[in-house]
């Protein structure tokens, strides 16, 4: 069970949601970068790493029976603020080719940089899969 929580009279966020309720068994990722496999870039461009990034985490999730239905959370660590904001349509566009219509609840920081040099976003995940799944 996830259910969206939106207290009447606010401004619906864009992208995202305020909060979460939900109920099952959870499911972490560490911080996934935009590799691939091999551990090797095959890019520097920031869209094409969040392209990476989220395909990797739902690979993760799947080794627990998750899907992106069942993110109920997301860190984002950025290391061009700008670069992200500049790029919201595209990277809107690959949200929606790889996660779908899920909208959960969202950070995202700016940080000096990622302990991998070549990497321009981490993200952490947290899903919750429904019990009688």
């Amino acid at each position: 069970m996830k259910q969206v929580l939106q207290p009447k009279g606010w401004k619906r966020p864009k992208g995202y949601a305020n909060g979460i309720e939900a109920e099952g068994r959870l499911v972490f990722t560490a911080g996934i970068i935009g590799w691939n496999e091999q551990e090797q870039f095959e890019t520097d461009d920031l869209v094409e790493q969040i392209r990476q990034t989220l395909a990797n985490t739902l690979a993760i999730l799947a080794e627990a029976g998750a899907t992106s239905e069942h993110i109920v959370r997301m860190t984002w660590y950025v290391t061009d603020r700008e670069d992200y904001q500049n790029r919201q349509k595209e990277i809107g566009q690959v949200w929606k080719a790889v996660i779908g219509k899920q909208f959960p609840c969202m950070a995202c920081v700016q940080v000096l940089a990622l302990m991998e040099a070549r990497a321009k976003i981490e993200i952490e995940t947290i899903a919750m899969v429904p019990l009688t799944q």
